[in-house]
C-alpha cells in the first residue's frame, strides 16, 4: 500500500472538513455516506491514487469534520453542497467523483445537480433508487437467505458494550457476505485500513433510503459516467446498475462476472484496465 494519506483540514463557507489526500494527477473526490476515514485511507480510494490526486472526504459528523446543527444536514443533497464547498475551498475548478455503494448513490445526486463541476463520474456497486424492497437478490431483503445474519451483524456493530476485537470480527463476517469468494478476504483487504462507521450518519441514511428514487432525474446528468458492478452483488444488485446505465445519457456499463460487491478488489486487474481505458478515452 505504501505511503499514508496526508491529512488536511479544509476551511469552507459551510464549516471545516477533514480531508485526506494521496497521489498526483487530475483531482478525484472519493467519499462514502457513513464511513469515517483516517490516514490509513480506504481500499476503494486507493484504486485511483496511481493516476490521480485523490481527495478522500470525511463528510459532516464523520471524523474531525464539522458537526451538523440540524438533522437534515446529514442528507445526500446537503452532503453534495458540502462537497461543492470543499472543492471550492481546495481551489479545484473541476474534479472527478468516484463512489462505491452509498458513495455511488451520492455521486448520482452530485451528477444531477452539479454535472458541470464534474469531469467524470464513476459509480461502483450502487443504485439510483431504494434497492431492497423489490429485489430478493438483495441481502437487505427479508427473502434473502443471509438477511437475518446481516441484520444481526449491523446491530452488533452499533453496540457500545462490544470490544474492538469483537467488532472487528463482526465487520469481517459482514464483508465476507458480500464477496464471491469469502475465503479470499485476507488477500483482498489489507489490515492497514482502519476506517470506522459513523452511526449518526448511517441512521440518517437508513431513513432517507426509504424515499430514495432518482431514476426520473438521471437524464439530467451530463457528466461522462462509468458504471461498474459485480454480477453477483448482493448489496445493490446488478439490475440497478443496468438501470442507471440505460437512463444516464452516454453512460458506460462494465459488469464483473466473478465479483460481488467489491469488483475493485475481487477483479482488481480488470477493474484497473476498464477504468484506465475509460479515463484515456475522455482525454
Amino acid at each position: 500500500m505504501g505511503m499514508v494519506w496526508e491529512r488536511m483540514m479544509v476551511s469552507t463557507s459551510r464549516g471545516e472538513f477533514e480531508v485526506f489526500a494521496k497521489g498526483i494527477g487530475e483531482p478525484v473526490c472519493v467519499t462514502h455516506l457513513y464511513s469515517e476515514f483516517n490516514e490509513t485511507g480506504d481500499c476503494f480510494a486507493d484504486t485511483f491514487t496511481e493516476i490521480h490526486r485523490v481527495y478522500l472526504v470525511n463528510l459532516r459528523e464523520a471524523g474531525n469534520s464539522v458537526k451538523a446543527q440540524h438533522p437534515y444536514e446529514l442528507s445526500m443533497l446537503e452532503s453534495v453542497f458540502d462537497l461543492e464547498a470543499i472543492r471550492t475551498g481546495l481551489g479545484v475548478e473541476q474534479w472527478g467523483f468516484a463512489g462505491h455503494s452509498t458513495g455511488g448513490m451520492l455521486g448520482i445526486v452530485y451528477g444531477i445537480y452539479f454535472s458541470s463541476h464534474l469531469r467524470f463520474l464513476v459509480v461502483v456497486g450502487a443504485a439510483a433508487r431504494e434497492y431492497m424492497t423489490f429485489s430478493e437478490d438483495c441481502i437487505y431483503n427479508p427473502e434473502h437467505p443471509h438477511f437475518s445474519r446481516m441484520q444481526e451483524l449491523i446491530e452488533n456493530l452499533k453496540s457500545t458494550e462490544a470490544t474492538e476485537q469483537q467488532k472487528q470480527e463482526w465487520k469481517i463476517e459482514r464483508t465476507k457476505l458480500s464477496l464471491t469468494s469469502p475465503d479470499n478476504y485476507e488477500h483482498y483487504f489489507s489490515n492497514q485500513v482502519t476506517k470506522k462507521m459513523s452511526a449518526i450518519r448511517m441512521d440518517f441514511f437508513n431513513r432517507e433510503l426509504q424515499l430514495f428514487d432518482l431514476t426520473r432525474k438521471l437524464k439530467l446528468i451530463t457528466t461522462p459516467t462509468l458504471i461498474m458492478c459485480g454480477r453477483q452483488d448482493v448489496q445493490c444488485p446488478l439490475l440497478y446498475s443496468q438501470e442507471m446505465a440505460e437512463l444516464i445519457p452516454g453512460a458506460q456499463l462494465a459488469v464483473f462476472d466473478n465479483s460481488n460487491h467489491y469488483p475493485f478488489l475481487e477483479e482488481k486487474t480488470r477493474f484497473h484496465l476498464v477504468y484506465d481505458s475509460y479515463i484515456d478515452g475522455l482525454a
